[in-house]
């Protein structure tokens, strides 16, 4: 769908219920510019490579509505990089604008709902399902949702079935990837009381299973779960998280899963400072041999949050790997009303044994961020990383040298006003 025709449609939509109810319609921007410097960034820097620098730009208007029964809302984003798109063209040749967000939630009663259209599903730490914010693009879902709430209590039940086109015959799916499931259930429950929360979440994704001499005929689906829990709690004046899962089914069409991840993480504030110290491990497949596949993935969080900045590990890669341990301490200082830093470090090793016995020590990394909030809706945050990687880490890598200066510096201007608010009363 071309942008005008989104436009258009965005605007006659809102505009038949602003007409018929009693309502609040709201227009936000989303305006989020971020500069990189990248020099072994997400991978081992290469020997006479040079570093890459550009500026993103993520440029998105969201439209609400609401009203006793119903609320809708739409959200359509550019997301482009500074020069990608020669001047003076008639159209943006990138094809980079899109439908981000497009739901409506009905309400049944005070307590059940149906959420269904093209929606950010994040639940908890974002672990499993996360909006994934960081990147420009974001993440969503075409799916439909069974909501209800009551009294701290919460559950949602999540449907969701993809296709490429409105097609005459057949189901075939064949939108390749780790994330890109043909069929998705899901339970999710969570209990809130005071400061404390537990949730259970149940995952079922069904991929597309392939046959005949190029492996592109569709024939059948395999089915990847995913079960477990989160919580938090305080200890007098320590705040603990933690979550454990378990994955099982199928990796692949042939091969079986069994894989788990567990984390626990502390925190303690005193003063100006809050201090944190955690641990979290993802299960991963011996390379000396296995029958099945004991690499744990975390699906359809937001993996940037978790693990290093630098994206290491399971932001785009990593997958079907040894594992990995994370140990982590991080210190957050308050430098104002308006600013903080973030100062974090973390042990990395390999989870499963590497097929030459090498040392599981796969490197440390040091991540600094600087936050400022400008003015209300604006923030400017700095940050610089530094990746300290062993040996070992080159044989996750493709064998990469191990030995060149591995850091990445960015620095990213957030703006999200909002720009128009009005309630209506029903004439």
């Amino acid at each position: 769908m071309n942008r005008k025709k989104i436009s258009f449609a965005i605007f006659f939509f809102f505009a038949f219920f602003i007409a018929k109810t009693h309502a609040q319609f709201t227009i936000d921007a989303d305006l989020k510019t971020r500069s990189e410097l990248r020099h072994g960034y997400n991978n081992l820097f290469q020997d006479d490579a040079d570093p890459a620098a550009f500026v993103g730009q993520r440029t998105r208007l969201n439209f609400g509505y609401t009203n006793e029964k119903l609320k809708l809302f739409i959200s359509v984003q550019d997301v482009s990089t500074w020069g990608d798109t020669r001047q003076i063209l008639p159209n943006d040749g990138n094809d980079s604008f899109s439908l981000f967000q497009a739901w409506a939630q009905l309400s049944l009663d005070e307590n059940w709902s149906v959420k269904a259209g093209r929606q950010v599903i994040s639940y908890d730490d974002q672990r499993i399902f996360g909006g994934l914010d960081w990147a420009l693009q974001g993440r969503f879902h075409d799916a439909a949702l069974i909501k209800y709430k009551k009294n701290g209590f919460k559950a949602d039940l999540g449907f969701a079935f993809s296709q490429e086109e409105q097609a005459n015959e057949g189901t075939g799916y064949t939108i390749n990837g780790f994330f890109s499931y043909k069929s998705m259930q899901y339970a999710y429950l969570n209990k809130s009381w005071k400061k404390n929360s537990v949730s259970v979440l149940f995952l079922n994704t069904g991929f597309q299973k392939f046959t005949g001499t190029d492996g592109d005929i569709p024939d059948g689906v395999f089915y990847r779960q995913t079960a477990g829990t989160y919580f938090k709690f305080p200890i007098k004046n320590v705040n603990l998280a933690g979550s454990f899962y378990y994955q099982f089914g199928k990796a692949n069409a042939t091969t079986d899963l069994s894989a788990y991840q567990a984390s626990l993480e502390g925190t303690y504030k005193t003063g100006k400072v809050l201090m944190g110290l955690g641990f979290e491990t993802l299960s991963g497949t011996d390379q000396n041999g296995s029958s099945e596949n004991n690499s744990f993935f975390p699906l359809y969080g937001t993996n940037h949050k978790f693990n290093g900045f630098m994206d290491y590990f399971y932001v785009g890669n990593h997958a079907n790997n040894v594992g990995l341990n994370d140990l982590y301490a991080k210190f957050i200082f308050t430098t104002g009303k308006k600013s903080n830093i973030l100062l974090k470090g973390h042990y990395f090793a390999a989870q499963a044994d590497f097929a030459t016995d090498a040392d599981k020590y796969l490197g440390t990394e040091v991540d600094l961020v600087y936050n400022q909030k400008l003015m209300k809706n604006v923030k400017l945050s700095i940050g610089y990383s530094h990746m300290f990687a062993s040996e070992s880490m080159s044989l996750i890598k493709g064998g990469r040298p191990n030995d060149n200066i591995n850091n990445w510096a960015w620095l990213q201007l957030v703006i999200r006003p909002n720009l128009f608010t009005a309630n209506l009363q029903k004439k």
